[in-house]
């Protein structure tokens, strides 16, 4: 097995791979070829068939785990493959387990944390919310600690979800210790929560991929819903801070053009947006630097509206 993160330029490889997507597409001068995103649990690779219709090139779909043979080349600083043959590998080819990105961390570690800020919580209706996902429901909390953030973009692998919520509550937790202002039991509860969501916005590994609810509602919309769900259950929940909960987890991408239908109006939403924003923002240099060099610059990036480069050191 030839893992994508220890690929090099001028290499020739055959070696089985997830292909995660498919897409045909034409050069310029209306030469048809396709473009495939290959993926194993260390990352995806870039790869192109140029020649689709030769006979080494056997059928196959998107999601399929396939054997490639090919030449490893550098374009725009990124690996890119050129794939000369491909054929559907067979079951006992392959583990599917050696294709699933995941955290690096416990999971079962991460959790029993979580559980523990959980437990912090004084305010009796604001802890039995949390309680009716993260303690009651099993099937919730096997999904959750399997779940990956994003498609893309940020925590995008198996135990992402739970990674970037723990850290968030982290830095949540950090905040109440310097404001005084924020209500510690409010926050924790919709940092806890503020994702909870993407369990039913984005399918499970190894698809990963937007939900029709994900598509059509989006995470902050099913997370509110499935709030909702848990405060109707607890008798005698204050209407006003079953308001304020929602309020934190629906603006918690704080602005309107980033998917939040309410801007933050409450401090605890707004420094759940900070916390949320600054995970997200640093586990996304944290893997595009990965396996980077130092002083290599990669171009200008639409999120950071920068060139980034690692420093020196």
């Amino acid at each position: 097995m030839r893992y994508i993160n220890t690929l090099v330029e001028g290499e020739t490889i055959r070696n089985i791979y997830l292909c995660k997507g498919k897409r045909s597409a034409e050069t310029r001068n209306g030469k048809p070829y396709d473009n495939l995103i290959l993926q194993d649990k260390t990352g995806t690779l870039d790869g192109k068939v140029w020649d689709p219709n030769s006979n080494g090139i056997a059928d196959y779909d998107e999601m399929d785990f396939i054997e490639v043979f090919g030449d490893v080349i550098s374009y725009n600083n990124n690996l890119q493959l050129n794939i000369r043959q491909i054929r559907k590998a067979y079951e006992d080819e392959y583990v599917a387990a050696d294709y699933m990105p995941t955290t690096e961390k416990s999971t079962d570690g991460m959790f029993e944390e979580l559980l523990g800020y959980v437990k912090k919580i004084d305010n009796e209706y604001l802890r039995k919310a949390v309680e009716y996902y993260f303690v009651n429901d099993e099937e919730f909390v096997k999904v959750f600690i399997e779940h990956s953030a994003a498609k893309t973009v940020h925590h995008g692998f198996a135990g992402g979800l739970l990674e970037h919520t723990l850290s968030v509550v982290k830095m949540c937790e950090y905040m109440v210790g310097a404001y005084p202002i924020l209500n510690k039991d409010l926050l924790y509860a919709s940092a806890i929560c503020h994702d909870i969501g993407k369990t039913k916005e984005l399918s499970p590994f190894p698809t990963n991929d937007y939900t029709d609810d994900g598509q059509l509602l989006g995470h902050i919309v099913i997370g509110v819903e499935m709030i909702s769900d848990a405060v109707r259950s607890i008798p005698g929940f204050p209407e006003q801070l079953a308001s304020e909960l929602k309020h934190c987890i629906v603006a918690h991408h704080g602005e309107l053009e980033y998917g939040s239908p309410k801007k933050p109006a409450l401090a605890e939403a707004v420094a759940l947006n900070f916390a949320d924003a600054t995970d997200a923002k640093m586990q996304t240099l944290t893997e595009l630097f990965k396996d980077k060099k130092n002083n290599e610059w990669l171009g200008y990036n639409r999120l950071f509206e920068s060139n980034l480069r690692k420093t020196s050191l």
